[in-house]
């Protein structure tokens, strides 16, 4: 059962098993499967080297030069127009119950719903990327909440799907490593999806060719055409559930970030190699057509939080008290998850698990996601990737996906806090705020 042990408690506080120390900052696992590779290990050695010039001549901050280097960008205005997100505080160690009611409460002030016709069919879209549970992986209570939630408001059909990172499940036209359906089911959302009564949808099960190809309605980095899931098609409306994580190539993941899931490995590869518009790319996926006219809301059960490394294992805090927060903008959402990483960070992360090697997004994640693509997609196209710096994530307006995603919509636009649960402490209240607008 999802109320029970197994998918609800997966330890607070405690750096997970295999935590590499070495100077790549790669975990254990990753490690050994590149070395089992000649050509990518050599470019492992080759990169291990560059990531030590690179720190050591200053990479780790913007305007250090460098083929792929990211600069600092002028920040984006602050706008006069509000955007609403709606939270809830949960004192720690609230039940199973406690949390599934406060995610209701919080989506049912975040939208009236009124998108929602009876018969409608629904997409929910979690941050599935590993098989590691949650907060590495989205809560299973967010997708049982919000699904059960969904039916209850009279969706005909809610589906639960994604395609996890290319390190876990890699698809191509000859041939498939990994599944979708058995890494969702070791972190629990497969699980969850089912006991809502909600349909599981696994991206790489209907196939590579299953895809179709879509545009961002701006101007934006990518080279050309997304390549998005055929389901998309066939649904009305998306949510999207992420977690509030920290993450070793990105700097943060939330809301916007998790849309890289929605993508075939052949549009992942150009947003890994063609890495010096890393960030823009990433947010930019939001842009495409398909996804600005069907997304409805976004919600976080933000009880546990990952706030080094990442994306799929790191130091574990469980805050008192913990937050749930939804929004009908992904921007907003992530404003609010970029403050509660920061605050987690400093008020609950210690000194040691801050380190360059415990925290290697801080020194060089261009050398790490240069050795990504050697160890997915091969030395031919390691060679042909770029790399960048280390991009502080100090507030909205200096976070490298934030700040690109404001300078999108024209500027940051001011956030609105509604607290349903009237629980929320104000220095909380006050920091949120602050990272927002600072």
């Amino acid at each position: 059962m999802i109320c029970g042990h197994k998918y609800w408690e997966t330890g607070s506080r405690v750096i997970a098993k295999g935590m590499s120390s070495s100077p790549l900052g790669v975990p254990g696992i990753f490690r050994r499967r590149f070395l089992t590779q000649p050509s990518a290990a050599a470019g492992l050695l080759a990169l291990s080297a560059t990531a030590l010039t690179e720190t050591a001549r200053g990479a780790s901050g913007p305007g250090s030069g460098g083929k792929g280097a990211s600069l600092a960008k002028p920040l984006p205005n602050l706008l006069d127009s509000p955007e609403r997100v709606t939270l809830s505080a949960l004192p720690k160690g609230a039940t199973p119950e406690q949390a599934i009611s406060a995610i209701r409460r919080v989506a049912e002030a975040a939208t009236d719903f009124s998108w929602l016709s009876r018969g409608d069919v629904v997409f929910i879209k979690p941050a599935s990327n590993s098989p590691h549970q949650y907060p590495a992986t989205t809560s299973p209570l967010a997708v049982l909440a919000i699904a059960r939630l969904l039916r209850e408001k009279g969706a005909g059909r809610v589906i639960v799907g994604d395609k996890p990172g290319v390190e876990w499940v890699h698809q191509d036209k000859s041939r498939q490593r990994g599944s979708s359906r058995a890494i969702l089911s070791k972190n629990g959302l497969h699980q969850a999806a089912l006991e809502s009564g909600a349909e599981v949808h696994y991206f790489d099960e209907a196939g590579y060719d299953a895809y179709f190809a879509d545009r961002t309605e701006h101007e934006s980095h990518w080279r050309g055409e997304l390549w998005f899931p055929s389901i998309l098609r066939e649904v009305d409306h998306l949510v999207v559930l992420p977690r509030v994580s920290r993450h070793t190539l990105a700097g943060t993941s939330f809301g916007l970030k998790t849309a890289v899931g929605w993508l075939r490995d052949d549009s992942r590869l150009e947003l890994h190699r063609d890495a010096r518009s890393f960030w823009e790319k990433a947010v930019e996926i939001n842009d495409a057509l398909v996804l600005r006219q069907k997304f409805r809301l976004v919600l976080s059960l933000a009880i546990k939080v990952q706030t080094t490394f990442g994306p799929d294992r790191g130091y574990t805090v469980e805050p008192d008290p913990g937050l749930v927060f939804g929004s009908e903008s992904l921007l907003a959402h992530d404003m609010v998850a970029l403050g509660w990483l920061l605050w987690n960070r400093e008020q609950w992360t210690p000194a040691e698990h801050l380190v360059w090697y415990r925290d290697p997004y801080r020194a060089y994640p261009g050398a790490l996601n240069r050795a990504f693509v050697g160890y997915i997609w091969g030395f031919k196209e390691l060679l042909a990737s770029e790399t960048y710096n280390s991009l502080p994530s100090r507030s909205v307006r200096t976070d490298p996906q934030l700040s690109h995603a404001a300078s999108l919509k024209g500027g940051v636009p001011q956030l609105e806090l509604e607290d349903v649960s009237e629980m929320l402490p104000e220095g909380i209240r006050n920091y949120l705020v602050e990272k927002a607008t600072s």
